[in-house]
C-alpha cells in the first residue's frame, strides 16, 4: 500500500472553481462520452479527490481503460484518458473502491497536476478532508509507486 495525503485540487472536475467554460464541472461534461465508450462513472461523485504520494512518484504500467482522442468539449481539443483501479484505505473505516482518473498530460490543455498528485474517482465518502491520510492499493500490473 502507498501512503497519500488529501490535498486541494484545481476544483475544475467538480465545477467548484466556477469556470464558465466547464458548467457543472469537467466530469459532468465527460460522463456521457466515457459511458458511450463503455465506462459508466455514474456511481462516482462528480469531482476528484486529489492526493499527493510525495516523496514517491508513480509509473503507468497498463491502465485498466484507455480512451484516446475523446472530444468531450465543443471548443477544447480532444484528450486521451486512462483509468486505474484503486482501493482507498482509511483508519478504522471500510476501504473504498474507486478509480484513478488520469487525463494524459501530453493531450491535456490546462490544469496540469504535479507529478506526485493523483486524482481519484470515488463514491461520495464522508471523512475525507484536506490533510487527511489514506493508503492507496493499486494493482502492480496497472501502476507502480517508487522513490524518484
Amino acid at each position: 500500500m502507498t501512503p497519500a495525503t488529501i490535498i486541494q485540487g484545481h476544483r475544475v472536475a467538480s465545477g467548484l472553481n466556477g469556470n464558465p467554460r466547464f458548467p457543472g464541472g469537467t466530469l459532468r461534461m465527460q460522463l456521457p462520452f466515457f459511458c458511450e465508450l463503455g465506462l459508466d462513472l455514474s456511481g462516482y461523485h462528480l469531482g476528484t479527490l486529489n492526493v499527493s504520494i510525495a516523496p514517491l512518484s508513480y509509473r503507468v504500467v497498463k491502465p485498466k481503460w484507455t480512451f484516446q482522442n475523446v472530444k468531450w468539449h465543443p471548443t477544447e481539443p480532444a484528450e486521451d484518458f486512462s483509468f486505474f483501479d484503486v482501493l482507498v484505505h482509511r483508519d478504522d473505516a471500510t476501504p473504498v473502491n474507486g478509480l484513478i482518473y488520469f487525463p494524459h498530460p501530453d493531450t491535456k490543455p490546462t490544469h496540469f497536476q504535479r507529478p506526485e498528485v493523483l486524482e481519484l474517482l470515488l463514491p461520495w465518502t464522508t471523512g475525507l478532508d484536506y490533510g487527511g491520510k489514506v493508503q492507496l492499493e493499486v494493482p502492480g500490473g496497472q501502476m507502480v509507486f517508487a522513490a524518484p
